[in-house]
């Protein structure tokens, strides 16, 4: 006896793509670099849930907190981490909603099961 198909999913409408300047192609990809080191997209990912301090970043990934802090330096610079001073303290959080939901749906993309 045969099995029965398998059923394929069903194609997503692609909606169309938006236009893209060449010096904002640039700095698109310049962010894209930012998030390819390990190091730094841990420290993304950390600022995901609300705002954070350096020092509880460096904890939490077991890296110094100058480490933490340089990565903060670049990440902030590429717009994807914003700092918040309260009193002595520095919090980083997720730049914005755009940000959020690309690095979530990439999380939740490789943490997909592989047929």
């Amino acid at each position: 006896m045969s099995a029965a198909p398998k059923a394929f999913a069903k194609p997503v409408p692609k909606p169309p793509a938006p236009a893209l300047r060449d010096d904002k192609a640039c700095e698109l990809a310049d962010m894209f670099k930012m998030l390819g080191d390990p190091t730094r997209l841990r420290i993304v990912i950390a600022t995901l849930e609300g705002p954070v301090a350096v020092t509880d970043i460096a904890g939490r990934l077991g890296l110094s907190i100058s480490l933490v802090s340089h990565h903060l330096r670049l990440l902030r610079a590429a717009r994807l981490v914003t700092p918040d001073r309260r009193g002595k303290q520095v919090f980083y959080r997720i730049h914005d909603r755009h940000v959020a939901h690309v690095i979530s749906d990439m999380i939740a993309h490789v943490n997909e099961d592989v047929e």
